[in-house]
């Protein structure tokens, strides 16, 4: 995806210098709570080398990096920030992109949800300096996708084709086998024979062996499941 690539050296450097106090019992960052004062929410307290105007009064998504694996995690503490930190108004939506992939292990098999892009969360927000500090705080979370300090929205397009990908009916077939390798198959007519495979189709969950058969090579079409690694 195309603003995942935009990540710059500013951003890395200023994660390096930005200071945090953490609650040693918790892990939490220590952030100043948002209070009401007269009906109105207070501000929160921003460190003097992020302020800065972001100000945008549309519900966009950005994308932010987490900690390899803490993706679930971040979702997480980032929900029960926006629910604490009566944040509702500004962000939206927390999402960790995934599909699902049926591994064939032993010849059976298993659905697996499987991460779209590892070490990024999808946010809908509005983009102002409370929400930018509630997000870029939470724990795990190590910055936006962006320009400098700016956080750049995905475009429609973009969050169409992730969604799209999100809910794709039939689930990828993941496959443990490559063209050349040995195999033995495991059902139907050809069940016990060894052969080659030739080729691997990825949609329709079929792969081409080679196998001998009266003396000649033979090539055989099968289903993933009817196959096994030797």
């Amino acid at each position: 995806m195309r603003v995942m690539e935009k990540a710059t050296n500013d951003e890395k450097k200023q994660t390096r210098a930005r200071k945090r106090k953490v609650d040693p019992g918790t892990q939490e960052e220590q952030i100043e709570p948002v209070k009401r004062s007269g009906g109105r929410r207070a501000a929160v307290a921003h460190p003097p080398e992020i302020q800065e105007e972001r100000e945008d009064t549309e519900k966009r998504w950005y994308v932010i990096h987490t900690y390899s694996g803490y993706e679930a995690k971040v979702k997480r503490n980032l929900e029960h920030r926006i629910q604490s930190m009566d944040m509702q108004d500004k962000i939206f939506q927390v999402i960790v992109p995934t599909e699902e992939e049926i591994e064939v292990k032993d010849g059976q098999r298993k659905t697996v949800h499987k991460k779209v892009f590892p070490g990024y969360v999808l946010v809908e927000m509005k983009l102002t300096n409370d929400s930018w500090y509630v997000v870029r705080n939470t724990p795990g979370v190590t910055g936006f996708v962006g320009s400098g300090t700016k956080p750049t929205p995905l475009s429609e397009d973009e969050v169409n084709a992730i969604i799209k990908q999100m809910r794709a009916e039939a689930p990828r077939v993941k496959v443990g086998f490559q063209k050349g390798q040995t195999v033995r198959i495991i059902d139907g007519p050809f069940a016990e024979f060894m052969g080659t495979v030739d080729e691997i189709n990825q949609e329709k969950g079929k792969v081409k062996v080679r196998i001998s058969l009266f003396g000649r090579e033979t090539p055989v079409e099968l289903d993933f499941l009817q196959v096994e690694k030797l």
